[in-house]
């Protein structure tokens, strides 16, 4: 992950915590970091009551201890949630989901490069079958990646019977991963839901499905949370991909977003370079956001 980020709490906190003592102001100023970063106001409020019922056992004043408290109870509440990628199926079916412009495209291209350091053979189906321009950048980025793919035979094709090809293809040439890219047109909520939901149908009756992969753009903070319910509803989603951490993203979304959707986090995007996609580890999470 990035050395400092604007995501990063330090800034804010950094003056709090090179106090002599804990005070009321503190606590004041603790809660607005925590507004200020997204946390949203029930997260802070649980937060805040969590470190002054700690404060109190242990019986300190020192900022320094207040620190350490924020940052062992941020990664406490981010290991709720098993972050670990579920592929060991084979093929491993990974369906992507998500609205249009947080980066679904981007983010299959470097899981296909991730996946690819590991010595996985991925194949990518393009069943974003409305949009012409998706398919072609999917390509683009599947080639940097090293991955094959699977293009639809006409504009507009079933992307269910695009995913069914993909699958075919994966078992009869022995692919270890399957990534599936889907649409993502909010307009018409009820159709593309319904279409997911064909989708996992069909991909169900060829292979189970691994994951179901939600992607959000990090940058839309709380707004992004109520795109997520409706995938979450709809989707089974089993893990969230955070992209564009390294804009102006707040950190606090990122425990929010698990917070309210009950999904943990299992890949962040850092970047725009192919290899800017890692995998999901709280301890570096909190220490990068506390300091």
């Amino acid at each position: 992950m990035a050395e400092r980020s604007s995501w990063s709490l330090s800034g804010a906190l950094r003056g709090m915590f090179a106090k002599k003592t804990i005070d009321d102001e503190t606590w004041d100023d603790l809660e607005d970091a925590l507004i200020t970063a997204d946390f949203g106001p029930d997260l802070t409020e649980a937060i805040v009551a969590d470190l002054r019922a700690k404060v109190a056992r242990y019986n300190t004043t020192d900022p320094k201890d207040l620190q350490r408290m924020l940052r062992e109870g941020i990664e406490e509440r981010l290991a709720r949630f098993d972050t670990t990628l579920k592929l060991s199926d084979r093929p491993a079916v990974v369906l992507v989901v998500g609205v249009n412009g947080v980066g679904k495209t981007t983010t299959i291209g470097k899981f296909a490069k991730f996946l690819g350091n590991y010595g996985r053979s991925v194949l990518v189906g393009a069943a974003d079958t409305f949009r012409a321009a998706a398919v072609d950048q999917l390509a683009t980025w599947a080639e940097r990646a090293g991955a094959s793919i699977v293009r639809p035979q006409q504009q507009g094709q079933d992307p269910a019977s695009v995913a069914f090809q993909t699958i075919e293809r994966a078992k009869r040439e022995g692919f270890e991963i399957v990534l599936i890219d889907t649409a993502g047109r909010l307009q018409t909520k009820g159709g593309l839901m319904d279409e997911l939901t064909k989708i996992r149908r069909v991909i169900e009756k060829q292979a189970p499905i691994a994951e179901v992969l939600l992607v959000l753009d990090a940058t839309t903070g709380q707004n992004g949370l109520a795109q997520a319910e409706a995938f979450v509803e709809h989707a089974g989603v089993t893990g969230l991909v955070l992209t564009k951490l390294d804009g102006s993203a707040k950190g606090g979304f990122v425990l929010s977003v698990q917070d309210r959707t009950g999904i943990p986090i299992k890949l962040v995007g850092q970047g725009e370079g192919i290899g800017d996609l890692t995998g999901f580890t709280p301890h570096v999470f909190a220490q990068q956001l506390v300091g």
